[in-house]
């Protein structure tokens, strides 16, 4: 079976994935998500650039809860790839890939394995979109309006059919959403 990219983010309702400053102080972490039943589902992780620097090589604090550590420490252990338009060659914990996206992606997607995490930032989601490189689309949406921030989508090309698979209603007011892409 083909490994499906799967982008998972967590969005307000008014439909942003960070504040205007970038906070996402607004996220609610709900173990009921089954995060870490769905970090054993991956093995690879995709990320622009930016959203590599900020989180490729983070460590949680000393004092961070154990949960946390064990989330870091399965997230660290997933194969790397960064999508940079001026970073080449890997670095000991990651391969960057500078161009032919399309056929990259899919010569990744085609190797056995596990699924494949689509993390962002939000240019990079655009593009993979727009490329019809995403089969699934895992939203969480937190019950908080911000008004104002980074949108979910921007610069879409077409128009997107999806098919829901999935809803969950979380305690903390979290509804999880799970898209296919038709015909996927």
């Amino acid at each position: 079976m083909k490994r499906k990219i799967i982008l998972d983010l967590a969005v307000t309702l008014d439909g942003f994935i960070e504040g205007k400053n970038g906070e996402v102080d607004w996220c609610i972490m709900d173990a009921e998500m089954g995060f870490t039943d769905f970090l054993n589902q991956i093995d690879t992780i995709f990320y622009g650039r930016k959203s590599y620097d900020l989180w490729g090589q983070f460590t949680p604090e000393m004092e961070q809860t154990d949960t946390d550590k064990e989330i870091w420490g399965l997230i660290h252990n997933k194969e790397k790839y960064v999508f940079s338009r001026t970073q080449k060659g890997s670095d000991n914990k990651a391969i960057f890939i500078n161009d032919n996206i399309l056929e990259e992606v899919n010569k990744i997607k085609n190797r056995p394995g596990k699924d494949i995490w689509l993390y962002g930032g939000a240019s990079l989601i655009t593009t993979f979109i727009n490329l019809g490189l995403v089969d699934e689309f895992r939203l969480s949406v937190h019950p908080v309006i911000l008004g104002e921030g980074k949108p979910l989508f921007t610069d879409i090309k077409q128009r997107l059919n999806l098919k829901m698979v999935n809803t969950r209603t979380l305690s903390s007011g979290v509804v999880q959403l799970i898209y296919h892409l038709n015909g996927k």
